[in-house]
């Protein structure tokens, strides 16, 4: 278990649902992997990231699909891509990331709480 935080802590960590328009494969990623376009509503807008989520999903499984990413951590650079978010997975028995989304539908740019 990591080290205690504080519940202002945690509420400094913006993470929101968004909705994947665009999923596509990155070949000049080290890992296999795909680059990504989330929109997260009118009020944070379309973000790009990259994710390791090629075990259990396709570019057309994932546009469409609603998942959990930090809005707020500064862009980073990975590889070609400037990855504005950071999308959220918990690992299977196998170690592969499966991505954490709402069980139902939810409007997007919605704020975890």
């Amino acid at each position: 278990m990591s080290d205690q935080i504080s519940f202002d802590d945690f509420l400094k960590v913006d993470v929101r649902v968004g909705r994947v328009v665009e999923a596509e494969d990155f070949p000049e990623a080290r890992k296999p992997a795909y680059k990504m376009k989330i929109d997260f509503g009118p009020e944070i807008g379309i973000k790009k990231t990259s994710a390791q989520i090629t075990k259990h999903y396709t570019p057309d499984t994932l546009v469409g699909k609603l998942v959990m990413a930090v809005v707020n951590f500064p862009p980073r650079q990975i590889g070609p891509v400037m990855s504005e978010v950071l999308t959220l997975g918990v690992p299977d028995e196998d170690g592969e990331v499966v991505l954490l989304t709402p069980d139902k539908t939810v409007p997007i740019g919605g704020r975890l709480y």
